[in-house]
């Protein structure tokens, strides 16, 4: 049957590979390879590669380019360094997420935003809504880019000797430019990470460079399991327009003191007077696995719903993130998931399951 899901520039190199290919976001997508757990190991102890072509990217430039990013943001780059790159949220007025973000300063009035792929034509339906009275230029470069992402501990070694790319003096969140390329270090794995956004052509060539090179080709299968292992959080499941970054947990990347952005009222509002869920980690005494949408519950009644769950694979644990009702958020609290017809006890725990590894 014929997709009507979009594909990246490295979608016929995938299925040379061999990959097990799915719909996510739009698009059809590589979700592994060899295995998710050898993916997944790979990227802890060596390096592997992701396509990730499928993310938005939008340029915003012009006079009132800070203006505009400090007002959509919730995070503050108000007289922010060329060159950094600050992590944070769009939010509608009620404080729900329209999507989490990353903005990277490439010049003074110059910001390049990466977006969600699921969200793209609604953050970018958004973005466009909320720029009257800025004098600035917003383009959705989105289809201009693929996009890699080298990441583990070796990835330094690799994206310098195999791809012949300067990299060595990014430190963690800061990004520069090779020509037409972008390179920057921020990594979603919880391991030192490079992300390569360029031409098509130009991916394709990286890529090729790095599978000939022995670098481990990673689905998008233990790119949720890295992520999830250091408590990073997934649009549609820890962030929605029904969850704010408060009730996630990330309220360090809501910065209530910059005087004006969207959801600032609504987002004060709930830090100053508490919100009615939380995100958190819990731990399960059983090997069974809690999955997305699992119940959680306490005597007997639901107190909230699991949004990611997985056996580690670092780790060995049953964990999940999970939103439950506020007063059962404090750690050690006893609670059950409901898994098919039983329910399995457990305990609240942080939500950060592995230690990460950048380099800071």
């Amino acid at each position: 049957m014929e997709t009507t899901n979009k594909r990246t520039c490295l979608y016929d190199k995938h299925v040379a590979l061999g990959a097990l290919i799915s719909p996510f976001g739009g698009f059809d997508m590589p979700i592994q390879y060899a295995g998710i757990t050898e993916e997944h190991n790979a990227v802890r102890e060596h390096v592997g590669v992701f396509d990730v072509s499928h993310m938005g990217e939008v340029t915003v430039k012009g006079k009132d380019a800070e203006r505009y990013v400090q007002h959509i943001f919730t995070n503050d780059i108000a007289g922010a360094p060329v060159g950094k790159i600050y992590y944070g949220m769009m939010c509608y007025d009620n404080g729900g997420t329209v999507d989490d973000l990353l903005v990277y300063k490439m010049g003074e009035n110059d910001f390049f935003l990466v977006i969600n792929a699921a969200n793209i034509d609604k953050d970018w339906e958004w973005m466009n809504a909320q720029k009257d009275g800025f004098d600035i230029e917003l383009v959705n470069r989105s289809e201009s880019y693929g996009q890699l992402a080298v990441q583990g501990p070796e990835s330094e070694a690799t994206v310098e000797n195999v791809l012949g790319l300067e990299c060595k003096e990014l430190t963690f969140y800061t990004v520069k430019t090779i020509g037409d390329v972008i390179i920057s270090r921020t990594g979603y794995t919880g391991e030192d990470g490079f992300e390569i956004y360029a031409s098509h052509d130009f991916i394709r060539t990286c890529w090729d460079k790095l599978i000939e090179a022995g670098v481990q080709p990673c689905g998008l299968g233990c790119r949720d399991t890295l992520r999830f292992e250091v408590g990073l959080p997934l649009y549609g499941d820890e962030l929605s327009a029904e969850i704010s970054p408060v009730m996630a947990g990330l309220s360090i990347f809501v910065k209530l003191d910059k005087p004006e952005f969207i959801g600032r009222e609504a987002l004060l509002k709930q830090k100053t007077e508490g919100v009615a869920r939380k995100l958190v980690g819990i731990e399960l005494a059983d090997k069974a696995i809690p999955r997305h949408g699992y119940k959680v519950v306490k005597d007997g009644q639901e107190i909230g719903e699991v949004t990611t769950g997985y056996r580690t694979i670092s780790t060995g644990k049953s964990v999940c993130l999970a939103l439950v009702d506020s007063q059962y958020a404090k750690l050690d609290t006893p609670v059950e998931i409901q898994i098919r017809k039983k329910t399995f006890p457990g305990k609240v725990v942080k939500k950060k399951f592995y230690d990460k590894h950048y380099k800071k």
